[in-house]
């Protein structure tokens, strides 16, 4: 497969936050962003993979200030690195005040998706080639956050084994 660029992948979503989308203060509901988020994540991975995918985890949201009603929501999603069948996406979020004409960074997020086929079985993905410097920088951070990843979806296999055994064995 032939390696591509993270910019390939990139997508830009615009949303416009409206009553529905807020909570009693007038703030963006985080799960609302979330689904949001979840989407253009989505997108950038089907843009790299020319597959459907799936989201594997969301490895981190963080939010930094709220959005409020009547706010602009911008959010950048790229592929940062692909694996053998997954790919980590990272995510951008900008709020624009539309009457006072303020920007503001507001949440990042990580997120996992695996390429699938028509059965739901993980297909191979192109591999990412970072040209420039913030490319590179992503890329080996992804890594990072991969090992991470493993290493913590490991100890909750190993924990969920002995919740397991425990429950047979307090059964009996």
């Amino acid at each position: 497969m032939q390696p591509k660029c993270p910019s390939d992948s990139a997508i830009e979503m615009t949303e416009l936050v409206l009553p529905n989308d807020t909570n009693y203060l007038g703030n963006l509901l985080g799960g609302r962003l979330m689904h949001w988020v979840d989407i253009a994540a989505a997108l950038a991975a089907m843009k790299h993979s020319g597959r459907v995918c799936v989201t594997a985890s969301v490895d981190s949201i963080s939010f930094f200030e709220p959005i409020k009603l009547g706010h602009v929501v911008r959010i950048y999603a790229t592929v940062n690195r692909a694996f053998r069948t997954s790919m980590e996406v990272g995510v951008k979020v900008l709020r624009e005040d539309p009457i006072n004409g303020s920007t503001a960074h507001v949440a990042t997020a990580y997120l996992t998706f695996v390429a699938i086929d028509q059965y739901g079985k993980p297909l191979l993905v192109p591999p990412i080639e970072p040209r420039s410097a913030e490319e590179k920088r992503r890329y080996e951070a992804a890594e990072i956050r991969r090992q991470q990843r493993l290493e913590q979806r490991e100890l909750l296999r190993k924990r969920h084994e002995e919740v397991q055994s425990e429950q047979r064995t307090s059964a009996c």
